[in-house]
């Protein structure tokens, strides 16, 4: 069990790597904006005091260090994602991965953001009080892709 858990770990952070690889990428070469942690740390930060959601998380008390704490969280939540895969598939999987476990995953991880997340910032469902809210989620389906990627190259890698 204890290299199920240390397998999983690691994939989940090698799939965030390559997610926030993807997002350096998209800044770099198409003006796509940084990810901006703050507010996601300013959400766990709030989140630990019984508030999940918020009209507009910018307007709920600041926390000193909300910056790392969403750092923090993106990879906690990168990996608790990566071990969740791995306790599902088990070791057979980790022998001989496949892309599919890690799509299905990466896929239906899109709805934590959506249905949690997003409604956490103040944001609406599925980024629905965005102007841009289809494009939002057109790049949220692609950054999980591209972690679904991730976990299973990760995954490879191990092997």
């Amino acid at each position: 069990m204890a290299v199920l858990l240390a397998k999983g770990i690691l994939i989940g952070a090698g799939a965030t790597v390559l997610m926030d690889l993807w997002a350096i990428v998209l800044w770099r070469f198409f003006g796509h904006p940084k990810p901006n942690w703050a507010p996601v740390g300013r959400w766990f930060w709030h989140l630990g005091r019984g508030k999940v959601f918020h009209d507009d998380i910018g307007a709920a008390a600041p926390y000193a260090y909300e910056h790392a704490l969403g750092w923090i969280g993106h990879y906690a939540v990168g990996i608790l994602y990566g071990v969740t895969l791995v306790l599902m598939t088990g070791p057979q999987w980790l022998a001989a991965p496949t892309f599919l476990p890690a799509f299905v995953l990466g896929i239906v991880t899109v709805g934590a953001g959506w249905f949690l997340l997003q409604p956490g910032l103040g944001l609406g469902v599925a980024a629905a009080r965005l102007p841009n809210a289809g494009t939002v989620r057109l790049l949220n389906l692609v950054a999980h892709t591209v972690f679904a990627i991730g976990l299973y190259g990760t995954a490879l890698f191990l092997r």
